[in-house]
C-alpha cells in the first residue's frame, strides 16, 4: 500500500471519508441537516485545508475553528461526535494509504479533534 504522496491523494481520502461521514448515524446530520454542504465545493476546500496540513502548502485560507464554532451554534457537538469523525477519518486513511503521511495525517486529524473538542465541547464560554 503507497503512502499519501500528493493532493490527489489527499483529495481521495475526503472523497471516502464524506463518503461514510454523511450516512453517519451519529455525525451525518451535521453534513445533511445542520448546515448542508454542497461537495463540489467543500472536497477542493478542505482538500486545501489538509493540504496545507500535511504538506505545508499555502492553499488553506479559511478559518476552520470559526466554521466549527458557528455549527455548535446551531447544534451543539458532544464528545462522541468528535470520537466518531476521529475513528471515521482515520479508517478511511488506513483503507487507502500506509506510510510516514498517513501516519502523519492521522496524527494531526487527532490533534485538532482534541483541540476543537476542549475549545467547543468542554469550554464554558460556549
Amino acid at each position: 500500500m503507497n503512502d499519501i504522496s500528493s493532493r490527489t491523494d489527499i483529495e481521495n481520502i475526503m472523497i471516502g471519508f464524506y463518503g461514510k461521514a454523511l450516512t453517519d448515524d451519529t455525525i451525518g446530520d451535521y453534513f445533511t441537516k445542520t448546515v448542508i454542504l454542497d461537495m463540489d465545493k467543500h472536497i477542493p476546500l478542505i482538500t486545501n485545508f489538509w493540504e496545507t496540513v500535511l504538506f505545508d502548502k499555502s492553499s488553506y485560507y479559511g478559518n476552520v475553528f470559526g466554521v466549527h464554532e458557528h455549527i455548535h451554534k446551531l447544534a451543539r457537538f458532544e464528545d462522541k461526535h468528535f470520537a466518531r469523525w476521529l475513528f471515521l477519518f482515520k479508517e478511511t486513511v488506513d483503507e487507502l494509504f500506509a506510510g510516514e503521511n498517513a501516519e502523519k495525517i492521522k496524527q494531526r486529524a487527532e490533534s485538532i479533534a482534541t483541540v476543537m473538542r476542549v475549545k467547543l465541547v468542554h469550554s464554558p464560554q460556549l
